[in-house]
């Protein structure tokens, strides 16, 4: 059976967090900020986690990390 490739688009998305968990970067950050309050901007520009709900699936797709 074939090795299992990596995809590419998620491994630019995600990293990988010392204690096993993985960040991700928030939607919504790219334009438009004029409507967006002063709170939500800088929320944003943190790092956010991934849900548990989503992790299996993030965890298949970057299966090589």
């Amino acid at each position: 059976m074939p090795k299992q490739k990596t995809h590419r688009a998620s491994a630019k998305r995600f990293k990988k967090t010392a204690n096993g968990g993985w960040k991700r970067s928030h939607a919504y950050t790219s334009h438009r900020f004029h409507g967006k309050t002063k709170k939500q901007r800088r929320q944003l520009a943190k790092p956010g986690m991934v849900s548990s709900s989503d992790m299996k699936r993030i965890k298949q797709m970057l299966a090589t990390y």
